[in-house]
């Protein structure tokens, strides 16, 4: 009985210092937190950018609130209120911040210059003083960026293809998009070239969608070239509705213009580049740091050309045209 009993405090004592020990590495687990900026609307309103995101961290192993977390603020398309809620999710001290316009990355950088921030997809992010370089960002922010210039300038030259008569290009901006700050005197060297004069016109939402498009009337101008925008975006239906009204041939780089009844729309696929945005944020959660991680380019761009829309305006798209379209609507 005496050596059971010692026995037995023996194996208590040991367990008072074994227990405790694991207790203490379950209490240390840390599950990454990334704060989500969104220009878009909260749920149930569905959100493409948002599910390829997801869907990107879910490739690389990632399960939503198992093994990270994400936490969710929505602009609900008033981009006025991303510096308030880039503060907020900030005093959430949150691993990594996550967002995928302009505007939102802009936002993030003024709340804060510590945690890391990934973009999604913005615009020329050298351009607007947010990295250093694409091979160097040299700061707190990395992700993916635009071809925003570049592309503008290419859209010009399709829209020319498309319909060669065209002399007149009203560029439809939002004054609130810092991307657009230039525009469009910016494409003032390939407007020359394609011998077209361009016209700034600008609405901020679609309660200026009627005037700006009144004014472009006025001005006499026979095409469109629509910048990208989150709030074109979530608009394109109506902005669509309204080129086709007033007999403009509309060309954008804005995911499913041409699907929506836009002409043409030609550019690269933002929701494939939030997806491949998930790759930075996973690097940085492993330990690296965003000034030593390369901003990437998207590398692939498609045209898309619907021909409905063509007949409605009783345009007759050259066939040398046609054929270098990765797409065409009938």
């Amino acid at each position: 009985m005496t050596h059971r009993l010692i026995g037995l405090i023996v194996l208590l004592a040991l367990s008072l210092f074994v227990v405790p020990r694991a207790s203490n590495t379950q209490q240390t687990v840390h599950v990454p937190r990334i704060g989500v900026l969104s220009p878009g609307p909260p749920p149930p309103v569905p959100d493409p950018s948002l599910d390829a995101f997801r869907q990107g961290l879910h490739d690389l192993g990632y399960v939503e609130g198992q093994t990270i977390h994400l936490e969710y603020r929505y602009a609900d398309w008033q981009p006025e209120r991303l510096p308030a809620l880039a503060a907020e999710l900030v005093q959430r001290h949150p691993d990594v911040l996550f967002t995928f316009t302009t505007s939102g990355v802009l936002a993030a950088k003024q709340a804060t210059a510590t945690i890391p921030i990934v973009v999604g997809a913005a615009g020329d992010l050298v351009a607007q003083g947010l990295v250093e370089s694409l091979g160097q960002p040299g700061g707190n922010i990395t992700g993916m960026t635009l071809f925003d210039l570049e592309l503008e300038g290419k859209r010009l030259e399709w829209l020319k293809a498309a319909a060669p008569q065209i002399t007149h290009v009203a560029v439809l901006v939002n004054p609130a998009n810092p991307a657009s700050a230039r525009r469009p005197a910016d494409l003032a060297t390939e407007a020359q070239t394609l011998g077209v004069r361009l016209e700034r016109v600008e609405a901020r939402d679609p309660s200026e969608f009627v005037g700006a498009f009144a004014a472009i009337a006025v001005s006499h101008a026979d095409a469109l070239l629509v910048a990208n925008d989150a709030v074109f975006y979530a608009h394109r239906h109506r902005l669509v509705e309204l080129a086709v009204t007033h007999r403009l041939p509309a060309i954008s780089g804005i995911p499913g213009f041409a699907e929506a009844g836009g002409l043409i729309q030609y550019g690269d696929n933002p929701l494939t580049m939030v997806r491949r945005a998930a790759t930075h944020v996973a690097k940085i959660l492993q330990g690296a740091k965003p000034r030593e991680l390369p901003v990437e380019r998207p590398m692939q761009f498609a045209l898309v050309i619907n021909l409905k829309t063509a007949q409605a305006l009783d345009l007759t798209i050259p066939p040398a045209v046609l054929f270098q379209a990765d797409e065409v609507i009938q």
